[in-house]
């Protein structure tokens, strides 16, 4: 079963996914001031919420940097393939799913740079949940023969 997603298509996601890593900390520091609210936590709660915001950057660099590497693999309907996109469909679809719910209730600042930004990386979470999980469907019913 050929999957109806592009390699083209799954290395822009990854060069994406890869992009939001890399501007993560300009976002933190420059729009949401994270710095100067972190600081009001204890000591050991700074280091949590600074450990998780590493993880998540961290997620993102190797997600991107896995669908560009192995863009292949990741349509080859193997257990391992149906395990990775699901993992990454679920991270990206969970992404979205609380972008929507709890982040539209807070405001960014009012700069246009910044509200562009917003609509583009919000475009960007919308197209990683796609593509991943086109790719998971595409690889459990391949590997299972579901259809």
């Amino acid at each position: 079963m050929n999957t109806i997603i592009p390699n083209w298509l799954i290395i822009l996601s990854g060069l994406g996914q890869i992009f939001t890593a890399l501007i993560y900390p300009y976002i933190r520091h420059n729009v949401f001031d994270w710095y100067n609210d972190v600081k009001q936590l204890k000591p050991l709660n700074q280091e949590i919420v600074k450990t998780y915001g590493r993880y998540i950057q961290g997620l993102n660099f190797c997600f991107g940097l896995i669908a560009i590497v192995f863009t292949t693999d990741l349509k080859e309907q193997s257990a391992l393939a149906v395990a990775l996109t699901g993992l990454i469909a679920l991270y990206w679809v969970g992404k979205v799913t609380t972008q929507i719910a709890y982040y539209s209730m807070y405001q960014i600042p009012q700069k246009m740079i910044f509200k562009i930004g917003s609509y583009g990386m919000n475009t960007l979470f919308v197209l990683f949940a796609v593509v991943n999980s086109v790719l998971f469907v595409h690889n459990l019913i391949g590997h299972y023969k579901l259809f």
